[in-house]
């Protein structure tokens, strides 16, 4: 018979592999700056919701911590961040410009073809201006460069607090 008490185990959370924003100070400033510059003229939303699904695509739990408690204080739903695992089945959680930046993510963080597919490049086309979109493919990019920062050097997740480096 079990009680209100009892206390559940969890494992035991992994220690990083290496701090390297301590050890490359230069790099990490300089992904700072790429990001900040990434960021300019995107709408937040959209643009936290191209970082949460780069990182489930590249498994980044640091990432995913951070983005998806991002999303939340910036208003983001719940409903919306939990479906976007499974966006193309719950397309009607998004704007069609939304669906063409998260299918362009898709596109440029798994290269399983080795490029981006014209069909999927002229819909995102579509719903950015020329500006729009070269910060938009930024923007995806440098997320990409953080999740293999964060999944090589086993940054744990669970300890960002949106608001607080």
């Amino acid at each position: 018979m079990s009680t209100a008490q009892e206390t559940v185990e969890y494992a035991t959370e992994h220690a990083p592999r290496l701090a390297w924003a301590e050890h490359a100070p230069e790099v990490y400033k300089a992904m700072i700056r790429l990001d900040a510059a990434a960021r300019r003229g995107l709408d937040p939303t959209l643009y936290e919701l191209v970082k949460i699904r780069a990182s489930q695509l590249n498994h980044c739990a640091f990432c995913l911590d951070m983005h998806t408690k991002d999303a939340l204080a910036a208003g983001e739903s719940v409903e919306r961040i939990v479906q976007l695992s499974a966006w193309e089945e719950s397309r009607h959680f998004y704007t069609e410009k939304e669906l063409a930046a998260l299918e362009l993510t898709e596109a440029v963080t798994v290269l399983t073809d080795g490029f981006v597919p014209d069909d999927v490049y002229e819909r995102a086309a579509g719903h950015f201006e020329e500006a729009e979109l070269a910060q938009l493919i930024a923007a995806i990019a440098v997320i990409n460069t953080w999740n293999r920062f964060g999944v090589t050097t086993r940054m744990a997740p669970g300890h960002y607090r949106p608001g607080h480096q």
